[in-house]
């Protein structure tokens, strides 16, 4: 102790630094800090604290080149001048900091030890690094969290090698027995001090790099300890120590959990790595996935006790085979065609053993009860999942994938012969058959959620497989193949899709009630007043209201007018800005998140002064939201009105001013016919023999218009024959359709008469919002997520409009009945195809087991970690690991550190568009090896390489928060099964890429414009849709991609992102275009004129004719161009002369042209002109006096043009004039009118 008096002795001011302590006065620091250890045995709180600053200490010594002075000083001043409680203050406050802050600005060793230790050395340093391992969480904590399952992994496998070399240093086992893992337990603890010394020191300060060093050095460590596992179960086996055989107990009661983490472990390395493709790897990963699924399940349920020990013995040993064999193929040794093959035989020799001798004997059981209600759609869904499997690549189906082909095989000729009449018949047999398909179904599910999958795989699908056999069998022997039908209820006809866009425009009765509801709006108090139209649902209020709208007497009489529905939203500010870009004229579609003005209801309140409104408030549900959206209306006497519709008298009451409500009748009988007759013959009238029995099924309709429109879209698929309509007329009979659910058994008839594939897409319409505007793009994103097949989003789209179970609005947007949505929502939930969490935390229920979660993100209702316990695989929710449909609608959200991805095995469809994705989850969805749609929001430049293992992918749609360029490597582009690829901004890869025969989309692509670049469209030839920029900032350089040699392309936007560069395209365009855009270069009219399908034009920042003067001659045809969109193009004259150009042109659209003269004959130029819009066109002095001329004009729409007001006006004139009708709208907006 003589030293430490010395320490004593020196002044405060001495600087630590200039102290020199050599190894061997450190270690005598480390034994006096031992002995105090020891005296303080009975106070543990402190011998906690004591012991981890005596591991760190005995670290240092072993690992650290670095000089300890400062330590040693502080250790001899704490056990030589405090005592008790003081000295631990000082422990806590002091010692301990400082110790790892001398700790953080030390140097590690460069290299691992090479002199041998003995064993007291080793056997101390082992049992340092324990200490370490326990205490380096508690001030480490923000650079573990995010990785504990691999630290804990970590812990447990270095606990069992220190006890294992505890036994050879007490003598409880022979040297000879262990001596060739011996050597690698040094290596070992110098790899663990190694890592615990660079924690402890803050050389690293990054969570994604203290896990890859994680990773590595379990991938090091890891088959060091399958070496002592064998060892036990070998060697030790029988042993007659009772420490020898208390340690294989205790380590084979931790390995099956050692074993299953080790293998994670391994797989995830492979998959986040993406180790390049073989037969080898493949095998690796099916032998881990045969493994894992034994592991996963509690053994002791299922073994038999007796065989515990044999089989852990053999899972260890192909454990062990499997880490050996990687390792082989990781330092590039040549494939060993043996092993490789041994692993493929080996599972399927321990599949009869397991089956033989390890499993318990299972009880005879009863197939699992069918849990839904709607058999026929559950088939359709099941067939579509098995068809996806069957032809996957994942390497967990490899496993069970015969099984897979052979139910569905059977089931699908089983469905062939059900019919609806069919499944009435042979109910028995039909229930059997659903029992059986979904008993098959949760197998397969189970096994490859690794979710209890061991019984499942060795007894339970085998056996199903062979029940289903059994059963197709007596279903051909019962039901003759003559009577079945594939699709049941199909239309006998294709739907017209331009016939089909009339329904629901069709409006009957309410004659007196419109001429009513006019009078009240253009008569009356100058005062405001609301007019109230209340009724059921279904009994045509919003009809009648949009009726009355757009009623040419009230489009005159008022200056400005507005539409909101207002459904059951709570917030109002959102349904003011909705008001009040209508009022201000703005047509386009906002951001309901993000483009909210806090100021709005002001703004709408000036807006609105001094002007006669009138604003349509559909669809309200309570008085509160009332009384919000009125009050920003102004009340001066300039007779503005409100429309109210609402299913509820007392809001009605409540918003009454003066006049009072309108309680909207049923229809009449007579009314209910001319709709029915209508909806089904349209103008050509009902034959004779049809109108007995259709005025009896209009009359059975109880009055409501939207009873009638859904019975109409049911009969008009049907033969015109009277038997068959006498069968609606019956199933009508027993319903009075006096309340929602009667109507509801109607929406029932409807979706039974839709064909089999189109059925779940219009339940999955639930996933919308009510009121929602959808678009045809947002209808086709929907069915593709979730997996549905069809033919395209068009022709389902035309069933449904036919079936008036979606109403067409203008522009491709669709709107769907309140009570048809919550149909739709309904079925959802019954049949278990979507959970929709809004406003309410994550389910926990094991019932649940739902195909798909949508989750309405609203932190104002419930934190983060509520909504989103879905991703924390610590909650053990039972239908997680089944999912396989996730969508999320939050905004921008950060998950926190116990958020995974990877527990959702079975996904199929990930949308996270609305959460920021750090890399560790990028990394995650490389292991969902089901994926085949994936909509993710980023701020990585490069996807990971780990994406390459989505084998199956489709759909890829990445949003760059970053703003900037992508860049896919060739490793992603070998993704075979790719067909639509779309990012938000673009994506540069390396043109040295694979052929992919199904790409069919790709957005949005930024190319160089080099040579090499020419021919890259070549490796896509089957490319239907197509978006691409060129970048080339040097435009004498340029080359062009060709696009002529992708035969099967349909739309093209092509662009180059440089300004006035104008460098000319010469390459010819695919002949089988339908929709063109081009940006910023040149073009020639003949060249785009020789397009013979193109249906859509779009030509912006172009140049024509070398910018002067744009001559269309003779031979310049566009035989079928629909649309036609010129923007910022450079030519002073536009020459048509009086040839037919654009025969077939409807909408001709003109925005900042800067031309001043138009030479047309519009009548012979666009004989079929619809819509003519012009927009800052600034040097055209009038619209040229031919356009009166064209018949089939309906709209004309100037915008930032004033000069062109007069001769707008004169055109309306002209034809009302030569008419006789008002028939030609126009509208005039400029700055300030």
């Amino acid at each position: 102790m003589e030293r430490g008096k010395e320490n004593e002795g020196q002044t405060k001011g001495e600087d630590n630094k200039s102290l020199q302590v050599s190894s061997a006065l450190l270690r005598e620091d480390i034994v006096y800090l031992q002995d105090f250890v020891e005296r303080l045995k009975n106070e543990q709180d402190q011998v906690e604290e004591l012991k981890f600053l005596l591991a760190c200490l005995q670290l240092c010594y072993y690992i650290s080149d670095a000089e300890m002075s400062c330590i040693s000083y502080l250790v001899q001043s704490l056990l030589h001048q405090s005592s008790g409680d003081d000295m631990m203050v000082k422990l806590t406050d002091h010692v301990v900091p400082r110790l790892l802050e001398n700790i953080t600005s030390s140097k590690i060793s460069d290299h691992l030890h090479s002199a041998a230790m003995n064993k007291d050395q080793l056997d101390e340093l082992l049992d340092v690094l324990l200490v370490n391992l326990h205490n380096i969480p508690k001030v480490r904590v923000e650079l573990i969290s995010p990785s504990m399952t691999q630290y804990e992994l970590l812990q447990n496998v270095f606990g069992n090698l220190r006890d294992f070399h505890a036994l050879k240093v007490n003598g409880c086992v022979e040297y000879e027995t262990i001596e060739y893992v011996l050597p690698q337990f040094q290596l070992t603890a110098e790899r663990v001090g190694h890592f615990c010394f660079v924690l402890l020191s803050y050389h690293l300060d990054k969570t994604d790099e203290v896990n890859s060093m994680l990773v590595h050095l379990l991938l090091k460590i890891i088959p060091v300890s399958l070496d002592v596992m064998h060892i036990c179960c070998t060697n030790l086996k029988g042993s007659n120590s009772e420490e020898v055989g208390f340690f294989i107990k205790q380590l084979l009661e931790a390995s099956p959990d050692i074993l299953r983490e080790s293998l994670i472990h391994l797989q995830e390395h492979m998959l986040i790595n993406a180790v390049t493709p073989s037969a080898s790897t493949y095998n690796i990963h099916v032998m881990i996935e045969f493994l894992l699924i034994i592991l996963t399940d509690g053994l002791k349920a299922v073994i038999r006790h007796d065989k515990l020990f044999v089989l852990l013995a053999r899972v260890i040993q192909l454990t062990k085979e499997v880490f050996v064999f990687f390792r082989n193929l990781e330092e590039n040794m040549n494939e060993a065609s043996g092993s490789n093959l041994n692993l493929l035989e080996n599972i399927e020799l321990l599949k009869v053993d397991l089956k033989n001798d390890f499993l318990k004997a299972r009880a005879n059981s009863s197939p699992l009860p069918f849990p839904m209600s709607d058999g026929p759609l559950f088939m359709t869904l099941l067939l579509t999942n098995l068809k996806d499997l069957a032809y996957s690549n994942a390497y967990s189906v490899s496993l069970i994938k015969e099984e897979i082909k052979q139910v569905k095989q059977d089931l699908e000729i089983i469905r062939s012969l059900f019919g609806y009449a069919e499944q009435e018949l042979h109910k028995d047999l039909w229930t059997r058959v659903l029992d059986l398909a979904h008993e098959a179904q949760h197998a397969i599910n189970s096994i490859l959620a690794r979710d209890h999958g061991l019984l499942q795989l060795i007894f339970i699908l085998p056996d199903t497989v062979e029940k289903i056999k059994l059963v197709k069998k007596e279903v051909q022997e019962k039901i003759s193949e003559s009577s079945g039908i594939i699709v049941a209820n199909a239309p006998n006809k294709p739907v017209e899709r331009n016939s089909s866009c009339t329904v629901g425009k069709i409006i009957v009765g309410f004659e007196e009630e419109t001429e009513w509801i006019i009078r009240k709006l253009t008569s009356g108090p100058a005062d405001i007043d609301v007019i109230s139209i209340v009724g059921m649902p279904g009994l045509g209020k919003t009809t009648l209201a949009y009726r009355v709208y757009n009623h040419k007497s009230i489009v005159d009489h008022f200056d400005v007018c507005a539409w909101c529905t207002v459904d059951q939203e709570r917030n109002e500010k959102k349904l003011l800005q909705k008001i009040f870009n209508q009022v201000i004229g703005l047509k386009e579609r906002f951001n309901e998140d993000h483009d909210i003005d806090d100021d709005v209801a002001d703004k709408l309140r000036k807006r609105l002064c001094g002007k006669r409104y009138l604003i349509v408030l559909d669809d309200m549900w309570d008085t509160d939201t009332l009384d919000e959206l009125m009050r920003p209306f102004p009340e001066f006497h300039k007779g503005s009105r409100v429309i109210l519709t609402s299913r509820k008298k007392e809001v009605a009451l409540h918003g009454k001013c003066h006049s009072d409500p309108l309680y909207l009748r049923l229809l009449r009988s007579e009314e209910s016919w001319e709709l029915l007759e209508k909806r089904v013959f349209g103008e050509e009238g009902c034959p004779d023999e049809l109108k007995d029995v259709g005025e009896k099924i209009a009359r059975r309709c109880g009055g409501l218009p939207l009873v009638v429109d859904l019975i109409g879209g049911v009969i008009s698929k049907k033969e015109k024959k009277e038997a068959l309509w006498a069968e609606v007329l019956n199933d009508l009979s027993s319903s009075i359709f006096k309340d929602e659910e009667e109507v509801v058994k109607v929406i029932q008839l409807s979706y039974d008469h839709l064909s089999e594939h189109v059925k779940p897409c219009f339940v999955y319409l639930a996933s919308f919002l009510k009121d929602e505007d959808i678009s045809m793009s947002k209808l086709n994103d929907l069915w593709i997520s979730q997996g549905l097949e069809m033919k395209s989003a068009e022709e389902v789209v035309d069933e449904l409009i036919s079936s008036s179970l979606v109403i067409p609005f203008n522009n491709f947007i669709f709107k769907i009945h309140d009570l048809v949505h919550d149909f739709c929502d309904i079925k959802c939930r019954k049949e278990k195809l979507l959970h929709f969490i809004r406003g309410s935390k994550a389910p926990s229920s094991s019932d649940l087991m739902t195909r798909g979660i949508i989750v309405h993100y609203n932190h104002y209702v419930y934190p983060l970690d509520e909504y989103f316990t879905v991703f924390d695989p610590e909650q053990n929710i039972p239908y997680v690991k089944h999912l396989l449909n996730l969508k999320d609608f939050g905004m921008y959200v950060r998950l926190s550190y116990k958020s995974h991805l990877k527990h959702f095995r079975l996904l199929k469809s990930l949308d996270l568009c609305g959460i920021t994705l750090p890399e560790s989850l990028l990394n995650e969805i490389g292991m969902l090896v089901h994926l085949k749609y994936l909509k993710i929001w980023m701020k990585a430049k490069v996807l990971p390489p780990s994406f390459s293992n989505l084998c199956n992918l489709e759909t890829l749609m990445v949003i760059n928060g970053n703003q900037s360029c992508m860049i896919l490597s060739p490793c992603f582009w070998s993704l075979a099964k790719l067909r639509v690829v779309k990012m938000n901004l673009d994506a540069v890869f390396d043109p040295v890429i694979t052929v992919l025969e199904n790409l069919t989309t790709l957005h949005d692509l930024y190319l160089p414009g080099f040579e090499d670049t020419e021919d890259i469209f070549k490796r896509f030839p089957n490319l239907k849709n197509l978006q691409v920029c060129i970048r080339e900032h040097i435009p004498e350089k340029i080359r062009f991609p060709r696009f002529d040699v992708l035969n099967e392309l349909e739309q093209l936007s092509f662009s180059v992102s440089f300004r006035n560069s104008f460098a000319e395209y010469t390459h010819g365009f695919p002949l089988s275009l339908k929709i063109l855009k081009l940006e910023e270069f040149a073009v020639t009219s003949d060249t785009l004129s020789r397009l013979p399908n193109l249906e859509e034009l779009s030509l912006e920042q172009v140049i024509i004719g070398e910018g002067k003067e744009w001559n269309m001659e003779d031979h310049v045809v566009f035989q079928n161009l629909k649309s036609l969109k010129l923007s910022w193009l450079k030519f002073s004259k536009w020459n048509m002369e009086d040839h037919i150009i654009f025969q077939d042109l409807k909408y001709l659209e003109l925005k900042y042209l800067n031309f001043s003269e138009w030479k047309v004959d519009a009548e012979k130029s666009f004989p079929v002109l619809e819509e003519l819009f012009i927009s800052g066109c600034d040097k055209l002095m009038e619209i040229p006096d031919s356009f009166g001329d064209i018949a089939s004009l309906k709209f004309i729409n100037v915008r930032y043009s004033p000069q062109l007001k007069e001769s707008l006006f004169k055109i309306k004139e002209y034809v009302e004039e030569m008419t006789g009708e008002d028939k030609l709208d126009v509208e005039f907006y400029h700055w300030g009118s």
